[in-house]
């Protein structure tokens, strides 16, 4: 408004005004007027201006405007620091994590030096990826550059080493911290969180706490979460309650889910169902899903049904809804409701993401889907994966077919089963790395539970640790046990 009225004045902006101006439309995430006012800043030839051309990348990144954020950055005459790393930041925030890695080796090879924010972005783009190796050796960098000790760094490597499953990693770094803040006890209690150990994640809450450091609301987020991983119910309600009459924090729809969570998975799908009721706002999406999802683990079909009819009012292109209906039918047989409901998707456009794991060897990411024939080396994973499937067999594995989603024979069922995108990409791990290295896979989806039967088995006869990151948390496979107790 301000802006406004100094035109209708008849003062001329200068590079400070237009600065302030696209910053304002990029927290407001209004990139409509963000494009008025960078066309006015067009015709002023105010563009190439490192300040200005650095808050216009930024301002488009906000706005999630990654194309535009580029032309900016590729018009200007002379780029810095602030400007690269604006860029990147675009990339990893968008998700775009390869073109961030590719623009620093480029922002490298044009002599410039990062400083402690272009590594901290460049970390977040590995930990996006899960790309360890890379992630070592911008750790090596930040070493050489003397950011090690650079507090924003420091958060961004718990995080990095939490997320591709080296959780030991992110304590060595946590551990030699000189100093830390909520975001470095936030981020090292989510790493324990997600990897299983709700135990050492509780612990160092109540450590945070005689620390003197004050929680928010992330902090509540994760904490609540490692309460859900292993079904601490009572645990649950102490730190929910506590939010608002020991911290003064009103909890949030994320809090609530992480509560509907922690009940449904615990078999208490009443108690949740109840405690949706009571909640001082609408439930949304993210509530219902959570909700759906437990009764999924308990084949309460009149839950699920009730459940994704308000989800479908909230979000009926959804993909995940369709998929767990199909699910819960599939399990108990129904094989009629199934066909219903993938009716019901066609008819509406709906498509269902398709499961992919991705495997890091040798600084390159390899990627497989159900079935997939189209690694070089697919005659050779193939031949591993008939022969972990047999040996398995023999120390007591059965496929559990019942999770297969097709009106199939039995033996079509178990073939089905043996080509599941985390066995292919377990069985490529183990035909290129080294014996006695641990296997780090990362899952889209969640891990399903025929897999997860297989992998500790497989754990066990290769003599390995199988590190799965799948879409709710760490499994670390170890001597035919899993970290999450079969409890995920």
């Amino acid at each position: 408004m301000i802006f406004h009225e100094m035109q209708c004045a008849g003062k001329k902006p200068d590079a400070f005004t237009f600065g302030s101006v696209i910053q304002a439309c990029g927290n407001l995430e209004a990139l409509e007027e963000g494009k008025q006012v960078h066309a006015h800043i067009i015709k002023t030839e105010f563009e190439l201006h490192v300040f200005v051309g650095s808050v216009l990348i930024a301002m488009y990144n906000k706005c999630r405007s990654i194309d535009n954020a580029r032309q900016v950055f590729d018009k200007m005459c002379k780029q810095d620091v602030i400007t690269w790393t604006a860029m990147i930041a675009g990339y990893t925030e968008n998700g775009h994590g390869e073109e961030a890695l590719k623009l620093l080796c480029q922002m490298l090879q044009a002599g410039l030096k990062a400083n402690q924010f272009t590594y901290t972005n460049v970390l977040k783009a590995c930990a996006g990826l899960a790309a360890m190796e890379h992630g070592k050796r911008v750790h090596a960098c930040i070493i050489k550059s003397g950011f090690e000790e650079d507090l924003y760094v420091e958060n961004a490597l718990i995080t990095l080493y939490a997320r591709c499953g080296s959780i030991c990693s992110a304590w060595e770094v946590f551990d030699r911290m000189i100093e830390r803040d909520t975001i470095s006890w936030t981020a090292m209690i989510a790493g324990y969180a997600q990897h299983g150990f709700a135990s050492r994640s509780l612990e160092l809450y109540e450590q945070m706490q005689r620390a003197g450091l004050k929680a928010d609301h992330v902090t509540f987020t994760v904490v609540l979460s490692a309460c859900s991983h292993v079904g601490l119910v009572d645990e649950g309600h102490h730190y929910f309650n506590s939010m608002n009459h020991n911290h003064g924090i009103e909890p949030k729809m994320e809090h609530y889910a992480c509560m509907v969570d922690i009940l449904g998975r615990a078999g208490k799908l009443d108690e949740a169902w109840e405690f949706i009721n009571k909640m001082p706002f609408q439930p949304g999406a993210l509530v219902w899903q959570t909700f759906l999802g437990a009764c999924r683990i308990y084949d309460n079909i009149d839950g699920a049904k009730h459940t994704a009819e308000h989800l479908l009012e909230l979000e009926p292109h959804d993909s995940s809804t369709y998929v767990l209906m199909s699910n819960i039918y599939a399990a108990t047989g129904r094989w009629d409701d199934v066909a219903k409901v993938r009716k019901m998707m066609k008819d509406k456009g709906v498509k269902k993401d398709p499961g992919c794991s991705w495997i890091e060897v040798r600084d390159k990411v390899h990627a497989f889907v159900v079935g997939d024939r189209s690694h070089p080396k697919t005659e050779k994973i193939y031949a591993k994966l008939e022969s972990l499937i047999k040996q398995i067999v023999e120390v007591g594995y059965v496929p559990n077919t019942n999770i297969v989603l097709h009106d199939v024979e039995e033996e079509q069922k178990k073939h089905s089963l043996s080509h599941h995108s985390e066995k292919l990409a377990i069985s490529f791990g183990l035909i290129s790395t080294p014996p006695g290295k641990p296997i780090r896979i990362i899952k889209n989806l969640r891990v399903c539970g025929d897999c997860h039967s297989a992998m500790k088995f497989i754990s066990k006869i290769v003599e390995r640790e199988i590190v799965v990151r799948d879409a709710n948390c760490f499994h670390h496979f170890k001597n035919a046990l899993c970290s999450c107790r079969d409890y995920w």
